[in-house]
């Protein structure tokens, strides 16, 4: 069953927690995942916090700290001692949760909880896994799999996996390795398991295999996850020695953060950090506030253009009741465009080197697009002008601009919103930047420049 925090619960378990009662909050808890506790604990005051967790079981104590919210985790860790830290939880995580938290620590206090690690193999691939980029495979791996030798025995390799096995949650797939711990394939459980026990792993394996290198983006690795349905994948070394493996719980996590941090810069806001409700108001305004200084300077640029052709709005101010019309057209199909080309771009169905292939479509959709709005528009004018006489006598000639200006504006639109992207991409900049805002405010310039243009042509000398 769903477990639901509700203000009851937490007002009855900070009472307990109040009195000293272990006993009723060991009973609310125990049937608990961590992630749902770690919701508990993200409401709790750090002393509130403390007394709980020595109340968990250390595993479970160490998978609800790695569920914790980054400013939640920074201060309750940052109420413990080193040593707390090392032998309470970091000696009961996987190395790459362990190499997580141990990394958002100060670089002294690093030192210390490493040199508190009993076990010293795991401090050694703690300090491994710390010198990779967190954006890259090396960053997302952890230590613990199973591996085993090319020349072994089924029977040997059951005895090897029960060993290995025994510090692993699940054992996604067995890794084969050479003599020099070279990766050269997979070994099935299925395989292992019904052939017969005096069987050489050479004659069973899958030599078929997809693997990563440590330096490979984590983009990368999550796209090729996803393209072969992978729930795990091995990570080797520049001379394909196997030196980790990524499951399919770190790429989720991943992903998620980078959709977030997208889905911020398209919205025209610099990435957060931190959990929007652990944002102060300062914080949020600071993120905030570049973005939409930038934008509002660039709409700047639309009360010049439209002084440019103050003479052409002198003569007909009708023109300017379709300006609201004519630039928020072209710039939601900018805005379209933008953030189809960018999601594309993000789960690897396009590159740069697809620009013209893309162009070519996009140039025909919008062609369309306009089209359709073009023709909505010269009927909304012409027909209207029928009921009214706003239009004066030269309605025929407003809904031609009208007509003519949407059917340009949306192609203009639709071009800007799709290259803008490929164009900060090959530049080696964050193509998410192309948000919707930015690309709406260059297409509103732009726009008006051309509505005005087809007034020009359609009403000069009337």
């Amino acid at each position: 069953m769903r477990f639901e925090l509700t203000d009851a619960f937490l007002s009855n378990l900070r009472e307990a927690i109040s009195s000293q009662n272990g006993a009723f909050v060991t009973e609310q808890l125990k049937e608990l995942y961590p992630p749902d506790i770690a919701g508990i604990f993200n409401q709790l005051e750090i002393e509130e916090a403390k007394y709980v967790y020595k109340l968990l079981d250390e595993q479970t104590a160490a998978d609800v700290l790695v569920e914790l919210e980054d400013d939640v985790r920074e201060r309750f860790l940052a109420s413990l001692t080193s040593k707390e830290i090392a032998e309470q939880f970091i000696d009961n995580m996987d190395s790459d949760d362990a190499a997580n938290v141990i990394a958002e620590l100060p670089d002294n206090v690093q030192d210390e909880v490493l040199s508190h690690i009993e076990d010293s193999e795991q401090a050694s691939d703690i300090v491994d896994l710390l010198k990779y980029d967190d954006n890259t495979a090396g960053g997302l791996m952890r230590k613990e799999f199973v591996r085993v030798h090319l020349h072994s025995k089924a029977l040997e390799c059951v005895r090897e996996i029960r060993e290995q096995a025994h510090d692993l949650e699940e054992v996604f797939a067995i890794y084969v390795v050479d003599d020099d711990e070279k990766l050269i394939g997979l070994l099935p459980l299925k395989k292992l398991i019904v052939s017969p026990v005096r069987s050489i792993v050479a004659d069973i394996y899958d030599p078929k295999i997809i693997s990563v290198k440590a330096n490979t983006p984590a983009e990368n690795v999550a796209n090729i996850m996803d393209k072969y349905n992978l729930v795990a994948v091995p990570v080797v070394n520049a001379i394909g020695q196997l030196v980790g493996v990524i499951t399919i719980d770190d790429v989720v996590d991943f992903r998620r953060e980078e959709d977030t941090e997208d889905v911020q810069k398209m919205a025209g806001v610099e990435a957060f950090d931190e959990p929007y409700m652990s944002l102060s108001i300062v914080e949020i305004l600071k993120k905030r506030a570049g973005w939409l200084v930038i934008l509002f300077l660039g709409e700047t640029l639309t009360a010049s253009a439209m002084g440019f052709f103050e003479n052409e709005i002198a003569k007909m101010v009708i023109l300017a009741l379709f300006v609201p019309l004519i630039i928020s057209s072209g710039g939601n199909t900018g805005s379209q465009a933008s953030t189809l080309v960018i999601r594309a771009m993000a789960l690897g169905e396009i590159t740069v080197r697809s620009w013209f292939t893309i162009i070519k479509r996009e140039i025909k959709v919008g062609l369309v697009l306009g089209l359709i709005l073009g023709i909505i528009g010269f009927l909304r004018v012409f027909i209207w002008s029928n009921f009214t006489t706003i239009y004066g006598p030269h309605s025929m000639e407003i809904a031609l601009v009208v007509g003519f200006s949407l059917v340009a504006v949306v192609l203009w639109g639709n071009i800007v919103g799709s290259l803008f992207p490929l164009i900060l991409k090959r530049f080696g900049f964050d193509p998410a930047v192309a948000s919707a805002p930015f690309v709406a405010t260059l297409v509103d310039v732009t726009g008006l420049i051309i509505y005005f243009s087809f007034s020009i042509i359609f009403l000069n000398g009337l």
